[in-house]
């Protein structure tokens, strides 16, 4: 067997489904906006990700899962247009609270899902996808991805299948479960012919950084879902036991900038 001979979409698909991942509603997101959007812009993830970004002759940007701005608002002083798509209305209000605060009368705002029918969303020169591509489809994603960008695509993606530290969620009695990570991505795209390119954005964890026990175990809730007494019981002994090692949340995580340029329309 060779790469060539693997069904990278099913594989992804298979793998989806085993990591019994629980997708979040709109209404999920509509409730952390006003919270994600009062953070400020930029920091060492979004930073890092725009310095990476080739904009020379780009124009315009179509931000998927844009959520408050993170990306979109960074690279809306350089660009003609900035489409903001999210599934989220709170999130793309957010969005929008943001622009205006900055001063920016350049950005569209675009409710809309990685499933939906995407006929009306715009072609862009450059469509980035910033940690939102863990898609129940990937293949139809990259698709979509290639069909609305004219001159790049940038794409961040887990690393080692995990968005916290896997000895955490044994601490709590759970078995870990690996989600799909950025590999998928390149295998797709090799299948296509498409040579991405690929760097690696290292942060702390989501958990770090956490004012007390009961928002540390509320972030670890949002991820894992509901935690019973006896997980509670179990996440505070982790927790209080290594005070250095609860203020980083356990292990960094890792994101692949995947990107590349989309094939031209045949």
């Amino acid at each position: 067997m060779t790469l060539d001979d693997i069904d990278f979409a099913q594989l992804y698909r298979q793998h989806l489904s085993q990591s019994q991942r629980q997708p979040k509603a709109p209404a999920d997101w509509d409730r952390r906006a006003p919270r994600m959007g009062r953070k400020s812009l930029g920091g060492p993830y979004a930073d890092t990700f725009v310095e990476r970004m080739q904009l020379a002759g780009s124009r315009s940007v179509l931000d998927v899962g844009c959520g408050p701005g993170t990306i979109a608002l960074l690279l809306a002083p350089h660009m003609h247009r900035v489409v903001g798509l999210d599934y989220s209305p709170g999130m793309l209000e957010q969005l929008m609270v943001n622009a205006r605060r900055l001063g920016l009368s350049n950005v569209t705002p675009l409710e809309c899902a990685w499933e939906d029918d995407w006929s009306e969303v715009p072609v862009c020169d450059i469509a980035v996808a910033s940690r939102s591509g863990m898609v129940p489809d990937l293949a139809e994603a990259l698709i979509k991805l290639n069909a609305h960008a004219r001159h790049k695509v940038y794409m961040t993606q887990l690393v080692g299948g995990h968005f916290m530290d896997p000895e955490l969620i044994v601490a709590l009695g759970r078995q870990p479960r690996s989600f799909p990570d950025h590999l998928y991505t390149l295998g797709l795209l090799h299948t296509q012919g498409i040579h991405a390119e690929l760097s690696y954005i290292e942060m702390p964890s989501r958990l770090a950084g956490a004012s007390d026990f009961d928002e540390f175990a509320q972030r670890v809730s949002w991820s894992l879902g509901e935690l019973d007494d006896e997980e509670r019981a179990r996440l505070h002994h982790w927790y209080s036991t290594d005070s250095e090692r609860a203020a980083r949340g356990g292990a960094p995580m890792r994101w692949a900038l995947v990107s590349w340029t989309p094939p031209s329309p045949s």
